[in-house]
């Protein structure tokens, strides 16, 4: 019979009893071993924020929301400050883990109250800095004559810098959870210290390769592929030439097929010996349009031969003056600058150029320098070896152009100075590239006072620089005689001014005054101003002539500058911009 037992008697007797003073006594875990935290706290969840991490988001968003080179739509601000936030989201982490580590202790759960002031912190800061932003905005938007953002374009900042910040928040903590995954692994057969650091070696390594070969060579593969498809298209209203002056023309050794897009636009397009004439006041011949698509052949090296025979047989070495090209990207040219060297030079002149990519410019900006290289180094070679073989005196005056990429491939066919000094008689470098060779030369070398905006290099005797040609090409005053570079670069021009330096460095041109389409507000913030100045790059050229990566106007003064036409006069110089708009 079952029964109620005595008062401080037990339920049952044994070795199964639950008896509290019986139990055997467990050794607390070692000290790194206690899971989660030194605490003992579980693990907090994927979703959950660091306070320390999120106070380092909210101020570099604060940052973000300073000026840059050109005017932000509100989606692409989001952008910025969504990565500004994840960096300064990682930062705060890093800054608290190390004061732990400092003070020897575990984290700690913040107190409800410091939420509280966080959040109040994010509705007022946040205010204070978004409505600085709209007009700091607005002043760099009459700077350069936009028209100002509508407000609820604007407020999609916030959003979208929200999901940017999910977004690459979420990447991270996959790749952190694969690094526990194959620590957990590891530690079945070596110490928990050695697991950790092979885990996160193992996956940094994974990361490395994958962005630096696997994922890079992938990706310029595919672009290739579907860029070639639409490299054989013919824009509308673009047709085949049926001048013997033309690639893809009649007699041409070129064929229409083989141009490419942009290419059939080249050949096809640019000013006529009627329109030449009209503008001149007496009869001119028509320019000669030579171009090597990649279609025509794929070593690079036999299209620029090819191109050279083309330029041969139209009769190109018979002209006044000869200009060298090099495209960016896809093969683009700017038909604007292209026309007024036509122009200014009454017809007798003769183009050559040649592609080298199916990608386009933004893609080629990152990736396929090298192509780049060899088409401006090949095509210039090639043509330099026929016209020196020349007698001097029939031989045409030589130039060289390029803009932004294809500034880049132009450069690479010279050494130095006294190399284009020697071999050609002017050169154009419109929009260069921060990394570009040359320029960086020429820029780090400039005289003392000059600005790296406007540098002044050697007196100007061979290279000058100009951020607006209207107002000439320091220094005034100064002779400048035999072979002429000119290169144009605007304050606000991303693609000029955008380095990895920036992550870490202040650079001269933000240390000086600033240039005269530049906000003085616009400061140097490690980190943040990198990212600033790299998301303007993909909007270079949505703003007005002048500005950013916008060049075209100024084609007529640099060409004019660079040609030296006897009967040259602003009258002229305006005529000719109103026909190139």
């Amino acid at each position: 019979m079952t029964g109620a037992h005595p008062a401080g008697s037990p339920a049952m007797t044994g070795p199964s009893a639950v008896d509290p003073d019986s139990r055997p006594v467990e050794s607390p875990p070692p000290r790194g071993d206690r899971g989660p935290g030194r605490t003992g706290r579980p693990a907090p969840r994927w979703w959950s924020l660091s306070l320390p991490g999120s106070w380092g988001a909210l101020l570099l968003v604060c940052a973000s929301l300073t000026p840059s080179l050109l005017p932000r739509s509100g989606v692409a601000q989001g952008v910025v400050s969504g990565i500004s936030a994840a960096m300064g989201y990682g930062l705060g982490v890093l800054a608290a883990a190390v004061w732990r580590a400092l003070a020897d202790r575990g984290p700690r759960p913040p107190r409800r109250w410091s939420w509280r002031v966080f959040a109040v912190a994010v509705v007022v800061i946040g205010t204070v800095f978004f409505v600085l932003g709209r007009r700091w905005q607005g002043t760099l938007r009459e700077l350069m004559g936009m028209p100002a953002e509508p407000l609820g374009r604007a407020l999609l900042a916030p959003v979208v810098a929200l999901v940017v910040f999910a977004v690459i928040l979420a990447v991270c903590r996959l790749v952190r959870g694969a690094a526990r995954v194959i620590t957990r692994l590891l530690s079945r057969w070596i110490g928990p210290s050695a697991a950790r650091a092979l885990g996160g070696l193992a996956v940094a390594v994974l990361a490395i390769v994958l962005v630096s070969g696997v994922a890079v060579d992938g990706l310029l593969a595919a672009a290739d592929r579907a860029f070639a498809l639409e490299d054989q298209e013919t824009p509308d209203g673009v047709e085949r030439p049926t001048s013997r002056l033309r690639s893809g023309g009649p007699g041409s050794l070129i064929g229409w097929d083989g141009l490419g897009r942009e290419g059939r636009t080249f050949v096809a397009g640019g000013p006529s010996a009627a329109e030449i004439g009209a503008f001149t006041g007496t009869e001119a011949p028509e320019p000669i349009r030579i171009y090597g698509g990649v279609a025509t052949t794929d070593d690079v090296g036999a299209r620029a031969q090819a191109a050279v025979e083309d330029l041969e047989q139209a009769g190109g070495f018979d002209r006044a003056r000869l200009m060298v090209a090099t495209t960016t990207g896809r093969g683009w040219l700017d038909a604007g600058s292209l026309s007024a060297f036509e122009y200014i030079a009454a017809g007798d002149s003769a183009v050559v150029a040649m592609q080298y990519s199916y990608v386009p410019s933004g893609l080629s900006y990152l990736i396929d320098q090298d192509r780049a290289r060899a088409a401006g180094r090949e095509l210039f070679d090639a043509v330099y070896e026929r016209w020196a073989a020349l007698p001097p005196d029939d031989r045409p005056e030589l130039y060289v152009f390029g803009e932004s990429l294809g500034s880049f491939g132009a450069e690479a066919a010279f050494s130095g100075e006294f190399d284009l000094r020697n071999r050609v008689t002017g050169a154009l470098f419109v929009g260069p590239p921060n990394f570009n060779a040359l320029h960086t030369e020429f820029r780090d070398g400039r005289d003392a006072g000059s600005r790296e905006i406007e540098p002044v290099y050697r007196d100007g005797r061979t290279v000058r620089f100009s951020n607006e040609i209207s107002g000439g090409a320091p220094p005034a005053g100064e002779p400048w005689t035999g072979t002429r570079v000119l290169i144009l670069q605007h304050p606000s021009d991303p693609v000029t001014w955008w380095s990895p330096s920036l992550l870490f460095g202040r650079p001269d041109w933000l240390a000086e005054d600033p240039g005269r389409d530049v906000l003085p507000e616009m400061t140097w913030i490690p980190l943040v101003t990198f990212w600033q100045v790299t998301l303007d790059m993909p909007f270079s050229t949505d703003v007005p002539e002048g500005h950013g990566h916008r060049y075209t106007r100024e084609s007529v003064d640099a060409w004019a500058l660079l040609l030296r036409p006897a009967d040259w006069t602003p009258e002229k110089a305006e005529r000719l911009r109103a026909l190139l708009r």
